[in-house]
């Protein structure tokens, strides 16, 4: 909550705090096509990757359900969409990192840590390698990915 205003959704939240907080623009550029292209990718992780995670991991982490091939195809597609972002871009939305980097870095992350093969994506792998040790923030991050499969594990565990 900052000053009676409520968000509950993270990339708004992360957008909020840079539009009114941000010192620079570097993390969530003033230039529009910039800008553009990071909402494009915030959009992505919320619609496609982070939706397409959800599909497939939370009916079997909180419900019991099986495996489901065609939900992990969908996951694996949406990856190779965010590998081909990183074909031209070092990071998710340019050559810096950005606010949609923060975003994606919390569904790539959760994903790694409850066993998505990440490595399959060369681009991406090598994205989240260098996010791990040069993103700002990414130990918060890991703590959060780490505290999601400690959950994860005692949910499926068969009691």
């Amino acid at each position: 909550v900052d000053n009676g205003l409520a968000l509950n959704e993270s990339r708004a939240i992360i957008m909020y705090l840079a539009e009114k907080y941000g010192k620079c623009d570097t993390f969530y550029p003033k230039d529009l096509k910039k800008r553009a292209l990071v909402n494009q990718r915030l959009y992505f992780d919320a619609g496609t990757l982070f939706q397409r995670f959800a599909d497939l991991y939370y009916p079997m982490f909180f419900g019991g359900a099986p495996f489901d091939e065609e939900k992990k195809k969908k996951l694996d597609e949406a990856f190779g969409f965010l590998d081909n972002f990183l074909n031209t871009n070092k990071c998710v939305a340019g050559d810096t990192y950005t606010l949609a980097d923060i975003a994606v870095v919390v569904t790539v992350s959760t994903a790694e840590v409850v066993g998505y093969d990440v490595s399959k994506y060369p681009k991406v792998a090598a994205w989240l390698a260098k996010a791990k040790t040069s993103l700002p923030g990414y130990e918060v991050n890991q703590k959060g990915a780490e505290a999601f499969k400690g959950m994860v594990d005692f949910l499926t565990k068969k009691h």
